[in-house]
């Protein structure tokens, strides 16, 4: 997901993106435990997605 994404969102949308986003990265690493992911590299991909939603929803704290 681009940063610009992101800004479109509303915060309530991001909230909700970000617990769903966070579930899934939990679920791809228990995956992964259990049997390799075929691209291992999406793990980091969830994770810096999830990086850029929380720093949105942070930014978008302080401005107000």
């Amino acid at each position: 997901m681009k940063m610009n994404e992101v800004k479109e969102l509303d915060t309530r949308e991001l909230v909700e993106k970000i617990e769903n986003a966070e579930t899934a990265l939990q679920q791809m690493k228990l995956n992964h435990q259990v049997a390799p992911l075929e691209n291992p590299s999406q793990i980091k991909i969830a994770r810096r997605d999830i990086a850029r939603m929380k720093t949105e929803l942070r930014q978008r704290e302080l401005n107000k």
